[in-house]
């Protein structure tokens, strides 16, 4: 098994390869090819495995009875799945995660990924690192599913990157097709509205980065 993406994701942060080695070696795994469009975990399917992600993306989808859909994440190499459904309560898998392109993940059972986190502390605090993070990114999901304009979820986005990072410069999450499918909005509308935040002097569009350029004024988008 490759090794690389192992080593930079963040569940294995600060991991030497020797010893991620030694220790995967140690604690069962296996190890899944998906299709384009085939589905990873079901929604309401039972919670067992956590995964990550050795290559490819997969996109979190919650489909709702009216047909409607919100793509709440896309998840790329290096990244988990399913660690909070695992050990929630129900047990459930509260969304439908479907490979975007043809993905190949690593799993863990239930019971495995406590093995993995009772032999190292290091993976224990990354672990729970991830969780927490994971929890914080929903708060920001929901806060961004409350603005019905484009341009507000735009503004939203790019304000929150903005803050995590200190820098005015920002990288598109993949590409606009990808940002705009989180979004739930169309790739042209989001394409419009960032043109028209640029127009005004707000940004510099130029893909794959957006700069902003007026910090007030990006805010006082969210109140339109």
């Amino acid at each position: 098994m490759d090794y690389t993406v192992l080593e930079q994701s963040a569940l294995f942060s600060d991991i030497p390869t020797k010893e991620l080695r030694d220790t995967l070696e140690a604690v069962p795994h296996h190890i899944l090819r998906y299709d384009k469009g085939e589905t990873v975990f079901h929604l309401m399917e039972r919670a067992s495995r956590i995964g990550i992600i050795l290559e490819g993306s997969v996109q979190v989808q919650k489909l709702f009875p009216n047909g409607s859909q919100i793509n709440v994440s896309v998840r790329k190499a290096g990244e988990l799945i399913g660690p909070a459904a695992v050990f929630s309560r129900s047990q459930k898998y509260p969304c439908d995660v479907v490979a975007l392109e043809s993905a190949t993940i690593l799993f863990f059972q239930r019971e495995d990924i406590l093995l993995l986190l009772q032999k190292d502390l290091r993976i224990m605090k990354n672990f729970m690192t991830e969780l927490a993070t994971a929890s914080y990114m929903l708060q920001q999901r929901l806060e961004l599913m409350s603005y019905s304009g484009i341009a507000q979820k735009a503004a939203f986005y790019l304000l929150i990157q903005a803050r995590q990072s200190g820098k005015n410069v920002i990288e598109i999450p993949g590409s606009v097709s990808n940002w705009a499918m989180v979004m739930n909005v169309s790739r042209s509308s989001l394409h419009r509205e960032l043109k028209k935040l640029e127009t005004d002097g707000l940004i510099s569009y130029t893909p794959p980065v957006i700069e902003i350029h007026d910090f007030e004024a990006l805010q006082n988008v969210l109140s339109r």
